[in-house]
């Protein structure tokens, strides 16, 4: 596999997900050569951040009355296996660092025989939604970041 920048030791780097959800690629995800489209892997990224923060237990009351919500701030993805229509692959999301305001989120998607498709990452900041301004994490939430379940 190629060196990816925000990689070190990518055996250690894996085995650090456990939180995984399916993606099933779509005809309408590829292009006209069959494969996935360079653009999805954002989609299947955020379906990924949306599904592992739910199951933190974070983020799921988005009415107009809250304080704080999660914007991305930048994603980067590395491209390393083509994909092709009807594929159903592993999409693993995990936190590789939390800040005062912002999660670095790392994401691995492997297909069936197990083989690194894409990896990537994503600043995400939790900002104040009328004001535009970062703001800290409640114990709370960073708690439930570092829970393991």
């Amino acid at each position: 596999m190629k060196q990816v920048s925000y990689i070190e030791d990518f055996e250690s780097w894996k085995q650090g997900f456990s939180f995984h959800i399916p993606i099933r690629i779509r005809f309408s995800e590829t292009d006209m050569f069959g494969h996935v489209n360079n653009v999805s892997p954002f989609i299947y990224f955020e379906e990924g951040r949306i599904a592992f923060f739910a199951a933190k237990g974070l983020f799921q009351n988005m009415s107009e009355d809250v304080d704080r919500i999660p914007v991305v701030a930048d994603l980067q993805c590395d491209y390393h296996k083509q994909m092709f229509f009807g594929q159903t692959l592993k999409l693993f999301v995990k936190v590789h660092h939390i800040g005062k305001t912002s999660l670095d989120i790392h994401y691995l998607m492997v297909n069936e025989k197990e083989e690194v498709c894409i990896t990537g990452r994503g600043r995400i900041v939790q900002i104040n939604p009328q004001t535009g301004i970062p703001v800290p994490f409640h114990k709370e939430q960073i708690e439930k970041l570092h829970d393991e379940n």
